[in-house]
């Protein structure tokens, strides 16, 4: 793969996020790289063992093999379960968009792989001026999705792959997740999807009795990000002479 960072976002929060991430850190880490997930903001923490820690940031570590301090892993920790911009302005906080740039690049010098775990969905605030889509555009990462499989998905996974694109990112694939056992239709629905967000399917975790990194990962192959990310990567490559042709069109 040209490219082993990610942004992994969903259509809702609560439908498999951290899940996938998880498995995504598990496969990069079994083939031998050196890989460690990020969540830039975590809202909802609770006093373990003496330390406020997040159930996300601590899954994400338990899936990769890097060993980073806490403060690159997860740079803003807010104590309320809610959206991060009511939960930061409780405690007086303001995330700051520098702050989040410069742990995932100290992050992506110590790994091969960075996956970063948004927070909801795509464009959740973090602030007045600030939310997870202006951080995914400011990373320039290519954007992977996952679908919770419930009703309503539809809408919210075509409107997601949307606004990914209108920030100029790349969908690179998307993962469906399992979270209403009782759907009907899942199978038409995965069809339709595939025929309308025009990107991979990487795979469809089902609904685990024990949903862990390990588990979720046998329903995963990531082999089909090396042509989203050589895409990705001839695109980059293009866009400094693009843009000089336009100048000079205009």
């Amino acid at each position: 793969m040209t490219r082993r960072h990610w942004f992994v976002t969903g259509t809702d929060t609560s439908i498999g996020k951290t899940l996938v991430s998880s498995a995504m850190l598990h496969l990069l880490a079994s083939s031998g790289l050196r890989a460690v997930g990020m969540k830039p903001v975590a809202a909802g923490v609770e006093m373990i063992d003496g330390i406020w820690q997040n159930e996300d940031v601590v899954q994400l570590q338990a899936a990769g093999n890097v060993n980073a301090p806490l403060s690159l892993r997860c740079p803003y920790g807010l104590r309320a379960p809610m959206s991060p911009h009511l939960a930061a302005r409780e405690e007086g906080v303001r995330i700051e968009l520098p702050v989040l740039q410069s742990a995932f690049e100290a992050l992506a010098q110590r790994a091969d792989a960075v996956v970063v775990e948004g927070v909801g969905g795509f464009c959740v605030p973090f602030g007045d001026d600030l939310d997870s889509a202006d951080l995914a555009t400011a990373l320039g990462l290519p954007v992977i999705l996952v679908v919770g499989l419930r009703l309503g998905c539809l809408s919210h996974a075509l409107l997601s792959a949307e606004a990914i694109r209108a920030r100029g990112l790349t969908l690179a694939g998307w993962v469906a997740s399992a979270v209403d056992p009782s759907m009907l239709a899942p199978e038409a629905n995965l069809q339709t999807l595939r025929a309308r967000l025009g990107a991979p399917l990487l795979g469809v975790v089902p609904h685990l009795a024990s949903p862990d990194a390990a588990a979720a990962a046998r329903h995963i192959d990531l082999r089909a990000l090396r042509a989203t990310a050589a895409h990705a990567a001839r695109r980059s490559a293009a866009q400094p002479y693009e843009e000089e042709a336009s100048a000079a069109l205009a």
